[in-house]
C-alpha cells in the first residue's frame, strides 16, 4: 500500500534489540493491527514495520482518513501488549538511541552523558529522532547528527566543551 509522505508516525524504540524471533512476531502483530487499524468505523490507510530490531513504526496516511484519539489510544495498547510479551520497554522517553559504527544502540540519559564525556560520542554521531511527525520527516530527518538534533539543545555544553577551540 502506497501512503503520502505527509503521513503521520509514531516511533516506538525498544529499550534493547529484538531477537529476531521477537522482530518476526511483533512485525506479523503490527502489520494485522495495521490492516484492521480504523477510526470511527472508517478504515485507515496504515503500515507498520520494525526497524533495525529496535524501533516499532506505525504510519496513518491522514489525507485518506484521520486517526482519532480512540484509534491511538488502540496502537498505544497494541504497545503496551508487545512490552509486557517480549519484557521491553517503548515508552521511556530517557532512552536515547544513537549509531556506535554500524549498530543501533540505546542508553539512558545519564549514560549517554557519560559518553560524550568520554569522547565515544560527539556532535557528528548519528542520534535517533523520534520527535519525526511525518514519514517524509522520518525518511529525511530521523537519523541524523547530534550536532542537528534535539539532543544538541539537551547536551550542547557537554559537546561544546569537546570540541576543540581554533
Amino acid at each position: 500500500m502506497e501512503i503520502s509522505k505527509k503521513s503521520r508516525v509514531w516511533i516506538y524504540q525498544s529499550n534493547r534489540p529484538f531477537s529476531a524471533q521477537e522482530a518476526q512476531i511483533i512485525t506479523a502483530s503490527v502489520n494485522a493491527f495495521a490492516g484492521e487499524w480504523q477510526a470511527h468505523g472508517s478504515k485507515l490507510a496504515a503500515k507498520a514495520e520494525v526497524r533495525y530490531h529496535r524501533f516499532i513504526i506505525l504510519m496513518v496516511d491522514e489525507e485518506q482518513a484521520g486517526a482519532s484519539g480512540c484509534s491511538i489510544d488502540k496502537s498505544v495498547n497494541l504497545m503496551k501488549q508487545i512490552e509486557q510479551e517480549t519484557g521491553v520497554s517503548l515508552f521511556d522517553r530517557f532512552n536515547i538511541a544513537y549509531r556506535d559504527e554500524a549498530d543501533v544502540k540505546s542508553c539512558n540519559r545519564d549514560e549517554f552523558e557519560a559518553l560524550i564525556k568520554a569522547g565515544k560520542i560527539n556532535e557528528g554521531t548519528l542520534v535517533f529522532n523520534n520527535l519525526v511527525q511525518t514519514l517524509e520527516e522520518l525518511d529525511e530527518n530521523w537519523e541524523i547528527p547530534l550536532r542537528n538534533s534535539w539532543h544538541a539543545k539537551v547536551f550542547g555544553d557537554l559537546i561544546n566543551s569537546k570540541t576543540p577551540s581554533i
